[in-house]
C-alpha cells in the first residue's frame, strides 16, 4: 500500500505491518502486559520474623496475671511486626514475542486506517526551541497531543519536544504499545517506518 507524506510523496508501505486486522482483544493483552512490566514491586514489611528482638519470653507462662506471652515482637506489641507483612512481588505478565508483534502491526494499521500517522521525510528542527517544534507540528496539522518517532536518537528534538504537554518522543527501538494508543497522532520518519516494517515483517 502507499500513502503521501507531508511532502506529497508517495511511501512503500507493507502490508503485512500496515494493513493487518485490528485485534483489540490481542493490543489490550500487550498494553497490560507492558504497563504491568513498569510496576517496580518493591513494597516490603517486617514480619515478627523480622524484626530485632523477641528472643525471649517476656514473662513466665502463668501466675503473673497477665495474658501469656512468648515474644515482645508480636503484631499487637509496640515494635512488634507486621501481620500480613508485604513482600517484593514480580507484576509481570508472560506475552509471546509473535503476539506482542502482531498486537504492534495492529496497532500501526488502525493508524493508518484512522489516518492518525503522519510520515515526514526530515522533523528539520535545527536547534532545540520549544516554539519551533510547536510550529513544525501544526505545520504537519496535528495536534500537540503527538508521538514523534525518529529511527536513532535525536537530541534536538527530544530537547524541543520535552516541554510541549502530552508529546511524547521516542526511537524505534523504544516504540510501545502504550505510546502509540496513548496519543492523537504519531509522526514518524521515513527511516523509522523501514526500520519498524524490519522489525514486524
Amino acid at each position: 500500500m502507499k500513502i503521501k507524506n507531508t511532502d506529497g510523496k508517495a511511501v512503500e508501505l507493507s502490508d503485512a505491518v500496515f494493513a493487518d486486522d485490528y485485534n483489540e482483544t490481542l493490543v489490550h493483552q500487550a498494553v497490560v502486559t507492558y504497563m504491568a512490566g513498569g510496576r517496580a514491586g518493591t513494597k516490603a514489611q517486617k514480619s515478627r520474623s523480622d524484626v530485632s528482638g523477641g528472643g525471649i519470653k517476656p514473662w513466665r507462662q502463668k501466675g503473673t496475671g497477665r495474658a501469656r506471652a512468648g515474644t515482645s515482637r508480636g503484631p499487637i506489641w509496640r515494635k512488634g511486626g507486621v501481620t500480613f507483612a508485604a513482600r517484593p512481588r514480580d507484576y509481570s505478565k508472560k506475552l509471546n514475542k509473535k503476539m506482542y508483534r502482531s498486537a504492534m502491526r495492529s496497532i500501526l494499521s488502525e493508524l493508518v486506517r484512522s489516518d492518525s500517522l503522519i510520515i515526514v521525510d526530515d522533523f528539520g528542527i535545527a536547534e532545540p526551541k520549544t516554539k519551533a517544534m510547536v510550529s513544525k507540528l501544526s505545520s504537519f496539522d496535528v495536534s500537540t497531543n503527538a508521538l514523534l518517532v525518529s529511527d536513532t536518537v535525536d537530541q534536538t528534538l527530544i530537547l524541543s519536544s520535552k516541554n510541549i504537554p502530552n508529546c511524547e518522543c521516542v526511537t524505534v527501538a523504544s516504540l510501545n504499545p502504550v505510546s502509540l494508543v496513548s496519543h492523537d497522532s504519531v509522526v514518524m520518519t521515513s527511516s523509522a517506518v523501514a526500520k519498524v516494517q524490519e522489525w514486524l515483517s
